[in-house]
C-alpha cells in the first residue's frame, strides 16, 4: 500500500502580528469608506437643503410683496371713492349755485335794468360755469367710481393670489417653478390694474368691451400638449367640462359682455352730455340783460342748462355707471378665466379631475351634482339654452 505524502500546509509559519495588521487595515479601509460616503452624503442633503430654503425665501419675498400690494389697492381705493363722492358734491354746487345767479341775474336785469350788480351776477355765473365744465370733464375722463371699482377689484385678487401661496407653503416643499408662476400672476396683476393714472390708466371709453384680463397669458404656449395620464379624469368628466365650458361661453360670458356695451353707451353719452350743457350755460349767462328776448332766452338757457348739468352728473357718478361698466368687464373677465382654465386642464390635466370639477362647481355657485345636470342637460347642447352656468352672479 503506498503512502501518499501530503505536504504540510504553510499558514502556520505566517506570524500572528502580520494577521492583526492585516485585519486592522480592513477595518481602517471600511472605516475610509465610510466616512467619504457619510460626508459625500452630508454634502449632497446640505445643498438640498440650501436649495430648499433658497426657494422658501423667495417665496416669503413675494409673499410680502404681494401683502403690501393688497394694502395699497385698498388704500388707493378709498381715496378714489373718496374723490367720486367729493367732486360729485362739489360740482353740482357749483353749478347749482351758478343755475341761481342766472335766476338773480335775470330778475335784476327785468327789474332793474343793467348795471353794476347784474355784471357782477353774470360774471360769477359765467366763471362758475365755466369752472364746473373744467371740472366735470376731468371727472368725466377719468371716472372716479369706476378707478375705485377697479382697485377694489385687484385688492380681491391680490388677497386671493395671497391665499395661494400661503397654502403652497403650509403643504410644504414649494419649488422653482412656484416661484416663477407667482411673480408672473404677480405682474400680471400689475398690468391689469394700475396704480398710476398718467401713462398706463385704463381707457374708461374704448371702442369694444373686452373681458378684464388679470392672469399670465403664456400659459396658452403649452395648451398643444396633452398629458396620458388620467389623474383622475374620464371621458364623462371631459365632456361634462366641455358643456359647462359652452354654457360659460354663450350665457354667462356673453351676457356680461351685452350688459357692459349698454352700461359703456349710457356713460359716454352722460359724459358728453354733462360738459355740453355746463358749457351751453356758462355761454347763455354771458348774454343776460343783452336785450329783453335775448336776455330772457339765455337767462332760462342758462338755468335749465345748469339743472339739467346737476341731474345728468348725478345720474353718471352718483349712480356710478363707471363702477357698473368695470363690474360687467371683470364678471366677463372672470368667465373667460374659467373657460381657459377648463380647457386647459382638459388638454394637460394638470389638476386631479375630481378635485377640479368640485372648484369648478365652488366658482359657480353649484353642488357637483347641480354642475352634472346643469352638463347633461339637453338645453347646455343647444342656442336655446335659457339656464346661466353661474348661480353666484
Amino acid at each position: 500500500m503506498a503512502i501518499l505524502d501530503i505536504p504540510k500546509s504553510r499558514t502556520g509559519n505566517i506570524p500572528l502580528h502580520n494577521l492583526q495588521s492585516a485585519g486592522l487595515l480592513v477595518k481602517e479601509l471600511e472605516l475610509a469608506r465610510g466616512f467619504i460616503g457619510n460626508k459625500k452624503f452630508t454634502k449632497k442633503s446640505d445643498e438640498n437643503e440650501r436649495a430648499d430654503s433658497l426657494v422658501m425665501a423667495k417665496l416669503y419675498a413675494v409673499l410680502e410683496a404681494v401683502a403690501d400690494r393688497v394694502e395699497m389697492h385698498k388704500n388707493i381705493g378709498d381715496q378714489r371713492d373718496n374723490w367720486n363722492s367729493l367732486l360729485l358734491t362739489s360740482i353740482n354746487a357749483i353749478t347749482l349755485a351758478a343755475a341761481t345767479m342766472s335766476s338773480i341775474a335775470a330778475t335784476t336785469a327785468v327789474g332793474f335794468g343793467s348795471g353794476a350788480s347784474l355784471a357782477a351776477l353774470k360774471l360769477s355765473s359765467t366763471l362758475m360755469f365755466l369752472a364746473a365744465t373744467g371740472m366735470l370733464f376731468i371727472m368725466n375722463k377719468i371716472q372716479p367710481s369706476q378707478l375705485a371699482e377697479e382697485q377694489r377689484n385687484a385688492a380681491r385678487l391680490f388677497l386671493q393670489l395671497q391665499k395661494q401661496i400661503e397654502t403652497t407653503i403650509a403643504i410644504g416643499s414649494p419649488t422653482g417653478h412656484d416661484v416663477e408662476e407667482a411673480m408672473e400672476k404677480v405682474l400680471a396683476l400689475d398690468k391689469a390694474y394700475p396704480l398710476p393714472l398718467l401713462g398706463v390708466m385704463l381707457e374708461k371709453f374704448p371702442a369694444t368691451v373686452e373681458p378684464a384680463v388679470w392672469w399670465p397669458q403664456q400659459a396658452k404656449e403649452s395648451a398643444h400638449k396633452t398629458c396620458s395620464k388620467s389623474n383622475g379624469w374620464n371621458s364623462k368628466l371631459e365632456k361634462e367640462m366641455r358643456s359647462i365650458v359652452e354654457v360659460i361661453r354663450r350665457k354667462d360670458k356673453a351676457d356680461y359682455l351685452r350688459l357692459g356695451g349698454k352700461a359703456l353707451m349710457l356713460s359716454k353719452l352722460l359724459a358728453i352730455s354733462g360738459p355740453l350743457l355746463t358749457g351751453l350755460a356758462a355761454i347763455s349767462s354771458a348774454f343776460m340783460g343783452s336785450s329783453s328776448h335775448t336776455g330772457f332766452l339765455a337767462a332760462m338757457l342758462g338755468i335749465v342748462g345748469g339743472s339739467l348739468a346737476s341731474i345728468v352728473n348725478t345720474l353718471e357718478h352718483g349712480g356710478q355707471v363707471g363702477m357698473v361698466f368695470e363690474m360687467y368687464r371683470s364678471n366677463a373677465g372672470f368667465f373667460k378665466l374659467m373657460e381657459e382654465s377648463i380647457e386647459s386642464n382638459l388638454m394637460e390635466r394638470r389638476e386631479n379631475g375630481e378635485l377640479f370639477e368640485m372648484k369648478v362647481a365652488l366658482q359657480l355657485g353649484r353642488r357637483v351634482s347641480e354642475l352634472r345636470d346643469l352638463a347633461s342637460s339637453p338645453k347646455s347642447k343647444g342656442e336655446g339654452a335659457e339656464e346661466f352656468a353661474s348661480k353666484l352672479f
